[in-house]
């Protein structure tokens, strides 16, 4: 069986239990950005002002809404199971593990640092000097290709595509798996993903990935990484 070097998580929808943390805010929020979801999958808007929109709408709601607040939000965000397994694992048997997503990097950052990840690449929300927000958001991860930053991930540890797996739920991560030697739809949202995916996995444990990254005699699972 191929040995991996490197596992690229997407966040929202894979190691979230909800569609995205943008929804979370919203939802804590009570805003209902259905609208402006459609309008950016309709191609009606593009990624930049898909953030603009939902920011602005945090500020009409909350005015004076800081950073701080986004992050109290994000940290009764619902996660999927069996994350800390999965990545101590991983790392356990020499992998490193990386987020790619669209998600808030607040989120990315938190879910990186609770549960050992080796990096994470995520959206920004500008903010004023105050800590109040600016309206701005920073496209850090470019959804039409996600590959891109995957290559990036492969360069910076000395790997290769062969040797990369990917995981992920939806349309915009399929350049993501175009980039990996093995692909994983984690609960898949549509039918194309599941195409393009290597495997498909439906669970609400993400444990549930390492049969299909590691076989069964090499799992060294621990809570112990032997990646410094």
């Amino acid at each position: 069986m191929r040995r991996y070097d490197l596992v690229c998580f997407d966040m929202d929808g894979v190691l979230t239990a909800l569609r995205s943390s943008w929804y979370w805010i919203n939802n804590c929020l009570g805003i209902d950005n259905e609208p402006t979801y459609r309008a950016y999958i309709n191609g009606e808007i593009d990624q930049p002002e898909f953030m603009r929109r939902d920011i602005a709408q945090w500020m009409k709601v909350r005015p004076g809404i800081r950073i701080a607040d986004l992050v109290r939000f994000l940290q009764d965000m619902p996660l999927t199971g069996g994350i800390q397994e999965t990545v101590a694992c991983l790392r356990g048997n020499g992998m490193r593990c990386v987020i790619i997503s669209g998600g808030i990097d607040l989120a990315a950052r938190m879910i990186a640092n609770e549960f050992g990840f080796d990096g994470y690449v995520a959206d920004g929300i500008c903010s004023n000097p105050d800590g109040t927000l600016s309206g701005e958001g920073i496209v850090n991860v470019d959804l039409r290709d996600k590959g891109v930053n995957v290559r990036e991930y492969i360069e910076k540890y000395g790997t290769t595509v062969e040797r990369t797996v990917s995981i992920g739920n939806s349309y915009t991560d399929i350049p993501m798996f175009r980039n990996t030697g093995m692909s994983i739809a984690f609960n898949p949202l549509d039918e194309f993903t599941v195409e393009a995916a290597t495997h498909t996995v439906r669970s609400d444990n993400m444990a549930d990935v390492l049969d299909l990254i590691l076989p069964q005699e090499e799992l060294l699972c621990s809570s112990k990484s032997n990646i410094s």
